[in-house]
């Protein structure tokens, strides 16, 4: 029998960083649009955002919003479909929350070689 030894509290900052770090590193992601959080900051107030990822706990259940910038030659469908499956398998690996959805918006399409920042 496993003993409890207290609580273990993930804030949600902890969550919007593993989603921005896990979208970054997918193939095709050039960067996330933050400039569409400015609004989203002041609209969400339960929710915590951050780059281009917004993220809301519910409970043990996550929700998060992405807002992704693509490289030109990317399949726009089976990057958001990557997207989707990435997050949602770091969520779990990493916090053992569940993931209730992962929306990505495709903001714009860049040339590979204007990656930008990525922030």
């Amino acid at each position: 029998m496993e003993q409890k030894l207290g609580k273990v509290t993930i804030a949600p900052e902890v969550l919007v960083t593993i989603a921005r770090l896990t979208a970054l590193k997918t193939e095709g992601v050039a960067r996330l649009d933050t400039s569409i959080m400015d609004g989203v900051n002041r609209v969400f107030k339960r929710s915590v955002t951050n780059g281009g990822a917004k993220v809301e706990v519910d409970g043990d259940s996550v929700s998060v919003e992405l807002y992704v910038i693509a490289e030109h030659d990317a399949n726009m469908l089976t990057l958001g479909q990557d997207i989707q499956t990435a997050i949602t398998r770091a969520i779990r690996e990493m916090v053992g929350m569940s993931v209730t959805e992962v929306n990505v918006y495709i903001q714009d399409v860049v040339l590979s070689g204007d990656r930008g920042a990525t922030g």
